[in-house]
């Protein structure tokens, strides 16, 4: 089938983007599910309306009970299945490669600034933000804008995975029994119809099943990985912007101190200075004189 070698192809290039619970969700949706679907599940249920036979001669009865049995076949119900899973994770595909795309616009014009003169050039930097997404080495950092679009991706495919499980549960449970009995309209009365390979089938239905619930695990455990990474990232960068508290470090009151003392030697020294100048020995009264403070209250000095 040409449709999942360009699916398969389209979600290859998804790998790169990915984290690495990302890539074995790859791997379980190729091999699992794509792979057995396309080798096993469609041969098995070829023969799934030709071999269907009710104890009827009726006109019609047999289509209308297999109509009732099966809804929708097991095969288109897990194409559309893998169809719909794989959707958000070709949106997010076609978001990263725009982010993608538009960082390296703004890469080339901040190369284009070595070439401007320096007024025009720091408009530029203050213009056009540094890229962010792309690593010196070519991978995809999955943070700001990437992130979120990821994050809300994840969700949408836990959602569908879950709404296609309970899908199948409600249309035909997850076993098949050899006899299915009937009475629908044209049917005369109550028939039997009988299925052919129902244990094989209900073989590949679990196997399904099981894939599909592996792939919400690991859905959810990503999603999981990527909230803690965000949490992390978070307490670094407060750490990194801690703001320096009111009350400086002993360091810097020792140096407060040190200019303090100087400033009140050199007023003693004027006022000495002075009073030899007018031939007195000493001060009868007491005057103020407020010395700068560190932390701007100013202290008084009496002398």
């Amino acid at each position: 089938m040409g449709e999942w070698d360009l699916l398969g192809r389209l979600l290859d290039k998804v790998q790169s983007h990915s984290t690495v619970i990302g890539k074995v969700w790859l791997t379980v949706l190729f091999i699992f599910r794509i792979m057995v679907l396309r080798t096993g599940a469609e041969k098995v249920w070829s023969d799934e309306q030709s071999d269907f036979v009710c104890n009827t001669q009726q006109p019609g009865c047999e289509n209308v009970c297999y109509d009732m049995a099966f809804p929708i076949s097991h095969v288109r119900f897990w194409v559309l299945q893998i169809i719909a899973v794989a959707t958000p994770k070709l949106l997010y595909l076609g978001h990263c490669l725009h982010v993608i795309h538009l960082e390296k616009k703004v890469k080339e014009r901040m190369k284009k600034q070595a070439e401007l003169d320096d007024q025009t050039s720091l408009f530029l930097r203050r213009t056009y933000k540094i890229p962010k997404y792309t690593k010196s080495t070519g991978k995809i950092s999955i943070r700001g804008r990437l992130l979120r679009s990821y994050v809300l991706h994840l969700v949408a495919k836990i959602i569908l995975e879950v709404l296609f499980i309970l899908g199948q549960y409600f249309l035909y449970g997850f076993t098949l029994a050899p006899r299915y009995e009937c009475e629908r309209s044209p049917c005369p009365h109550k028939v039997d119809c009988f299925l052919s390979r129902p244990t094989e089938k209900s073989v590949i239905i679990w196997f399904m099943l099981v894939s599909a619930l592996v792939s919400l695990a690991l859905s959810l455990v990503e999603l999981f990985y990527l909230f803690v990474k965000a949490v992390k990232e978070c307490m670094a960068r407060r750490q990194d912007y801690t703001v320096t508290p009111v009350t400086p470090p002993p360091s810097e009151r020792k140096a407060f101190k040190t200019r303090d003392e100087m400033i009140q030697n050199c007023v003693n020294l004027e006022l000495e200075l002075q009073g030899r100048k007018l031939g007195v020995n000493g001060v009868n009264g007491r005057s103020k004189i407020i010395l700068p403070e560190s932390n701007s209250l100013g202290r008084e000095v009496h002398i």
